[in-house]
């Protein structure tokens, strides 16, 4: 993908107007860091085709402890995918029918999708225009004798105000599922995000903020 933008090219002696030229840059280049880690991939695939182990294995029980240091957190499940994460994460919760759970719009649609999936209502709440990450005021606001977690969202790698969040959800007992997505690696007041709540769900991709 890539993103094209109008350079103004230098008038000629001529005296004659300049005249705009079209350029483009890459919107996303992947290119450079796959250079910079390219042996460490291709050692870890090459060894998942030797083994055969294509569903769980050696390298996700690798990974799972490699995430269990990063985030300090004492035990790490792989999930076929960020969206299952959260579901399973949700229905441990035993979430379901006619419960609520607080979130933010301004995310991917994963986030509202597990709720519902699980049979729940996604709560909408607006965020703080200043991070564009869940409003804790507008928590506040939402909570229901119905709302049984509440998710935010940490993202473009830059945690929620999990302090407050924290704060009121155990005000009411209310266990915090972070959909951390986008912040693998991120940290909050020195706390690796995906530990400071109850769940935390990562989920690795090509796009993802954790690959800055």
């Amino acid at each position: 993908m890539k993103e094209s933008f109008i350079v103004p090219v230098s008038s000629s002696s001529t005296g004659q107007a300049a005249k705009p030229a079209k350029a483009s840059l890459p919107f996303l280049d992947l290119k450079a860091q796959f250079v910079s880690i390219r042996q460490e991939i291709l050692d870890a695939v090459t060894r998942t085709l030797e083994s055969q182990h294509f569903i769980l294995g050696p390298e996700v029980e690798a990974l799972e402890k490699e995430l269990c240091v990063l985030t300090g957190c004492s035990h790490a499940i792989g999930c076929a995918s960020g969206s299952d994460a959260l579901i399973l994460a949700l229905l441990a919760l035993d979430i379901g029918r006619a419960d609520e759970v607080i979130t933010t719009p301004f995310t991917f649609i994963a986030s509202a999708g597990s709720i519902a999936r699980v049979g729940a209502k996604p709560v909408f709440v607006d965020i703080d225009p200043q991070t564009f990450n869940i409003d804790p005021q507008a928590i506040k606001r939402a909570i229901t004798p119905r709302t049984k977690a509440i998710m935010p969202v940490h993202l473009f790698g830059l945690a929620a105000d999990i302090n407050e969040i924290e704060a009121i959800a155990t005000d009411h007992r209310i266990p915090v599922v972070e959909d951390a997505a986008q912040g693998i690696g991120a940290r909050y007041e020195g706390r690796a995000i995906g530990n400071l709540g109850l769940i935390g769900c990562f989920r690795p991709g090509e796009k993802k903020a954790e690959r800055c």
